[in-house]
């Protein structure tokens, strides 16, 4: 169909719209988002690409950023941050810092799994953000990991450990 997107999911097909704006910049954390960056392209083909490098320090689960690179036009942009997971809201929070910093004033966030902790994190820190996320489980762990969750969304997507 001309304007439609056909979607199909393991019960259904359904028509649904394409993002048509062309001031839209996808950026994924390092390196969980990137598994979800092809997808949402899809959605959104005029988007451009950022992105966000962080691991999580394992005793203080703080984030510490490694890569940070953006679109040159990046505050005339919307900007869809996109990670699997929301844990503790660190490395999403950060990531929406640097955007602000860069100029940004319309961010949202999308993830697949949430937790209560995470969230309230994101909205505390940034209350602007939208926020999209497809479940929220119940809490976080004592090292950090959402419950029941599916452990390293990263490992998971690439098969390492």
């Amino acid at each position: 169909r001309v304007g439609s997107l056909w979607v199909w999911t393991l019960r259904e097909t359904r028509a649904a719209k394409r993002i048509a704006s062309k001031k839209v910049a996808m950026i994924p954390s390092l390196r969980a988002g990137l598994g979800v960056v092809e997808g949402s392209l899809e959605q959104v083909p005029s988007g451009r690409v950022g992105n966000v490098g962080m691991y999580r320090d394992p005793e203080t689960h703080l984030p510490h950023q490694y890569y940070c690179k953006f679109p040159a036009d990046i505050e005339n942009r919307t900007c869809l941050v996109v990670d699997p997971m929301l844990a503790t809201g660190g490395s999403l929070t950060a990531a929406i810092q640097f955007l602000r910093e860069a100029g940004v004033k319309d961010i949202r966030c999308l993830t697949i799994v949430s937790c209560p902790e995470g969230v309230k994190a994101t909205l505390d820190f940034d209350p602007e953000v939208r926020l999209y996320t497809c479940t929220v489980d119940r809490q976080l762990s004592p090292n950090a990991y959402i419950l029941p969750g599916l452990g390293d969304a990263g490992d998971r997507i690439y098969g390492t450990k």
